[in-house]
């Protein structure tokens, strides 16, 4: 199937659900859509953007006429994409235009949102806050852009001094930072998108790449139209359209991964076929006796050895439902020289109590075979949001972390970070702030009962949608009239439903921006519409609340010369007043703030191409490095003496960031251990969410577009067809999805496009009106602090039937 045949057929085949049934369009004139330019002289301008949806990064081209987004099409100049978009990137532009934008400010008065001015918006913030400073937090998602990303952290930690700031992205990447920090010392992945085309295996572990990342996914299978081979298989807990496309798919037990790679682990070193002159000169072992320690302990390889030799083919399949032959065709896999092997995860992996080990033992069987490091042999972790890397894990909005990799736990970490500020010693706080389950936690608890949380303002997140255990996590927060709830967004949501103050913002090309995608590349563009009514970029909302607290007294909001804290400066070094809207375009703060930054990313060798070469450029990937004659390199393979300028020549490979200090990768032993809540006789099936290709994360922009959301209007629970044949269901009929911690009434879907085995059921979380996560548990991984969305008990039943 031809790469452009394998996006269409996407495309068509979500339109035709079973389930589907039309919504009206109330969203107006969509934007043209298609791959191709308009004819010249219609009027149309273009200009570069990446796509304002998932982590891969593709490149658009926004065709702009009379101050409007007319016109998308795929940017061909673009490594990442090479011209081609998903069904959501050709309609991006859509987003936009939703008829019920929030265009001004609303403070809740008597229960009901009343319009105010910013003027009354930024006072009632500030106010709030100086009631309270150290129970004020900011929550918001790898969709800051950096600059927003940045002046949010620097507003927390060198302003407020509390480090009460966590993204999203805790609920889909933290696993995967734990991971790399705990294999390689530093974050983020060493190889790149070329590995797609140079891999001779891919492995999907638990993830639907087919609809979750379908331009990279077609990278793959587009290679067997040109006459290539590769072999892909899934190993996931239900069939996917990624299935269809798989030379072997492996369905194993939920949480029963951790045993699979323990199994290769085990046949690597019985078949005698790891690569031990590369763990000689490369590697080192470690385990975890605690389940809890990001770094653990030594251990030799014999130790390591007798750890994985209880994983026979034989156990592997009792646990994983895996068969013996599988699991040692794995191990064979791993064992040859001869093929390149790439691995990709996302959310099935990290969404797990236990997705620091999972990380860590997929990076492990690589290492440990000696797939690594050059192009095609790679462990790779793709991210959901469009910078989850660029801005919650490089520019550090996470809240134990600082800028460029810097911890705030570590004294040298924050005193680098003061000079950098130019604050007084001792201004930034050495206690991380809570992680995101435990900050909304203590928000939703009453204060006199240790909830000392009173006041988070939300930037470009869901909160009330995508928040495990909702009840306990956010909807416990109706009743608390201590509590406060600040939300910046573009569209009423959940979380808006429950807002004390909602601040319309601006979205995508309605502003400058800068993402960093996953293969580290950064990517650059311009403001090209206005934003409706009064809404207005973050960045913006973050430095007028922070020059109001400078009004009202607090210190912090001045560094140690008693200069606004987040002031930008133009090229003659005077201070522009960006934080006053009239004067907001005097200066590209974008700019300023990303070059203020830059020189963070050195200390963890993550050096970010200058703002202007990333105007220049579909994005670079770092480190860049400067050459001699002053033009800028990529690094396509990091630790890769062939490609990395870290990396010391003759090395071949070089871990520089080791975390024993002696350039070495770590290997880890991590047991199989069973999930925190498994199916019982009261509560017989497991529960997977996740989401669809037509929708992004919550939907609350997808289902704006009237036709992603005429092609999946509403969420529906999927089941195996004997399940559905023995319980009575019909095609479509309401049933009741019941957990401990709550219940949902959801059309039964079976035979469609997914198919979980007996006993399992899966449900989509896109539907705002269909809260899936009112049933999810809020149990995490003890080092990541990531919630587990993939499992967890639920019974079904019709409506009429008791529980």
């Amino acid at each position: 199937m031809q790469r452009r045949d394998f996006l269409k057929s996407t495309a068509l085949a979500s339109a035709s659900t079973v389930i589907a049934q039309r919504i009206a369009a109330s969203e107006g004139t969509p934007p043209t859509i298609g791959p191709a330019l308009p004819p010249a002289g219609d009027g149309i301008t273009w200009d570069k953007a990446p796509c304002r949806f998932c982590g891969t990064g593709c490149h658009v081209q926004v065709g702009v006429r009379e101050g409007k987004v007319v016109a998308i099409q795929g940017d061909q100049l673009a490594e990442v994409n090479k011209g081609l978009l998903c069904m959501k990137g050709y309609h991006v532009g859509g987003i936009l235009y939703g008829r019920d934008r929030l265009t001004t400010p609303q403070l809740r008065r008597n229960g009901k949102l009343e319009d105010i001015t910013w003027d009354e918006a930024l006072d009632v913030i500030a106010r709030r806050i100086m009631r309270n400073p150290a129970g004020f937090g900011i929550y918001g998602s790898g969709q800051w852009t950096i600059p927003e990303g940045y002046a949010a952290q620097k507003l927390i930690k060198a302003g407020l001094s509390n480090n009460h700031i966590d993204p999203n992205a805790r609920l889909c990447m933290a696993s995967a930072v734990t991971g790399f920090l705990s294999v390689y010392g530093v974050d983020e992945p060493a190889g790149c998108y070329e590995d797609l085309e140079a891999a001779d295996v891919v492995i999907l572990w638990g993830n639907n790449a087919a609809e979750m990342h379908p331009v990279l996914f077609s990278r793959v299978v587009d290679r067997r139209s040109r006459g290539e081979s590769v072999t892909l298989i899934d190993l996931g807990t239900r069939r996917t359209r990624s299935t269809e496309y798989a030379d072997h798919y492996l369905e194993f037990n939920p949480q029963s991964d951790l045993a699979i790679a323990n199994g290769i682990a085990h046949l690597l070193i019985a078949n005698g076929t790891f690569d031990r002159e590369f763990i000689e000169k490369h590697c080192n072992f470690r385990h975890d006796p605690t389940a809890k320690s990001l770094f653990g302990e030594a251990i030799d390889f014999e130790t390591y050895k007798q750890a994985v030799a209880p994983y026979t083919p034989e156990k592997v399949a009792e646990i994983s439902g895996v068969s013996a032959d599988d699991i040692r065709m794995l191990g064979e896999l791993f064992g040859r020289r001869d093929v390149r092997i790439t691995s990709l995860w996302c959310m099935g992996v990290n969404q797990h109590t236990r997705g620091t080990a999972m990380n860590r033992l997929i990076h492990g069987i690589h290492l440990l075979s000696g797939h690594f490091g050059r192009p095609g042999d790679s462990p790779t972790s793709l991210t959901g949001q469009p910078s989850a890397c660029g801005t919650a894990r490089e520019v550090g909005t996470l809240a134990h972390l600082l800028p460029g990799g810097r911890l705030v736990a570590k004294e040298p970490h924050r005193k680098d970070a003061e000079e950098r500020w130019n604050l007084p010693p001792g201004r930034i706080n050495p206690k991380p702030g809570y992680h995101t389950v435990l900050l909304w936690e203590k928000f939703c608890t009453p204060t006199s009962e240790g909830g000392d949380i009173d006041t988070i303002l939300v930037q470009v997140t869901n909160p009330g949608q995508s928040l495990p255990n909702l009840a306990k996590l956010f909807q416990n927060k109706r009743g608390l009239e201590d509590k406060f709830l600040i939300v910046s967004d573009v569209y009423p949501t959940a979380t808006t439903e429950l807002a004390d103050l909602v601040l319309p913002a601006a979205l995508w090309v309605e502003k400058n921006g800068i993402f960093g995608n996953s293969e580290r590349r950064t990517q650059q563009w311009f403001k090209m519409v206005e934003p409706p009514g009064e809404a207005r970029p973050d960045t913006w909302m973050t430095m007028a609340i922070a020059h109001r607290l400078m009004e009202l007294g607090h210190p912090g909001m001045k560094d140690r010369d008693g200069n606004f804290l987040l002031a930008v400066r133009d090229e003659d070094g005077r201070e522009v007043p960006a934080w006053d809207w009239d004067h907001w375009t005097d200066i590209n703060v974008d700019r300023a703030l990303y070059e203020e930054y830059r020189p963070f990313s050195r200390m963890k060798h993550k050096d970010l191409a200058p703002y202007d070469e990333l105007v220049k450029s579909r994005g670079l990937r770092w480190p860049v490095v400067q050459q001699e004659d002053g033009s800028w390199k990529e690094t396509p393979f990091r630790f890769s003496e062939f490609s990395d300028p870290y990396v010391k020549r003759g090395s071949e490979f070089q871990f520089y960031h080791s975390t024993t200090g002696d350039d070495r990768a770590q290997i880890w032993f991590n047991p199989y251990e069973p999930a925190t809540e498994e199916p019982d006789p009261d509560y017989p099936f497991w529960l997977s969410t996740g989401r669809v290709i037509e929708h992004w994360h919550t939907g609350s922009m997808t289902m704006r577009v009237s036709q992603l959301r005429g092609s999946m209007p509403n969420a529906y629970v999927e089941l195996h067809p004997a399940d559905a044949a023995r319980l009575g269901f019909a095609q479509g009929e309401i049933v009741i999805v019941e957990s401990r911690r709550g219940k949902l009434e959801l059309p039964v879907w079976f035979n469609g496009r997914g198919r979980p085995p007996q006993g399992s059921v899966f449900v989509p979380f896109f539907d705002q009106n269909l809260l899936v996560n009112e049933l999810t548990v809020s149990d995490t991984c003890p080092i990541s602090k990531e919630p587990d969305y993939k499992k967890c008990a639920v019974r079904l039943r019709r409506r009429h039937q008791t529980a």
